[in-house]
């Protein structure tokens, strides 16, 4: 069964660090670019981060470079988002997915499964 689910949201203050983790069924992960999206009331999804099937090439948003760090075991099955500096504006409900292939791409349409989200609150 194709799953993934995230953990690790909740409530920070500015200034403030978390990290979200993301379990992904072997199917979902094995081979796969993952990527993190994020989406505000009101507002598109947006590119967080993506990550490479080998870990070897991440692309970040514009908004957060500097900031995040994603990362991945392999062993694991699993894929992390490390958020530092958090600000206001990163409030959001955070979604890993599983891309179409190896490489990661920034548009939601080259994803294919997708986790439940996760609400991440930067109070200021």
């Amino acid at each position: 069964q194709e799953q993934l689910v995230e953990s690790g949201g909740g409530l920070v203050q500015a200034g403030g660090s978390l990290r979200l983790s993301c379990a992904a069924s072997r199917r979902t992960f094995v081979s796969y670019a993952m990527g993190w999206f994020r989406q505000a009331p009101g507002k598109e999804r947006e590119f967080v981060a993506g990550i490479s099937w080998s870990g070897g090439t991440t692309y970040y948003g514009d908004s957060v470079k500097g900031r995040f760090t994603i990362s991945r075991d392999n062993a694991k099955n699993t894929v992390y988002l490390q958020m530092n500096s958090l600000k206001s504006e990163d409030t959001a409900v955070y979604y890993c997915a599983s891309g179409r292939g190896s490489v990661p791409r920034t548009s939601p349409r080259e994803y294919v499964y997708w986790g439940q989200g996760t609400q991440v609150t930067v109070s200021s």
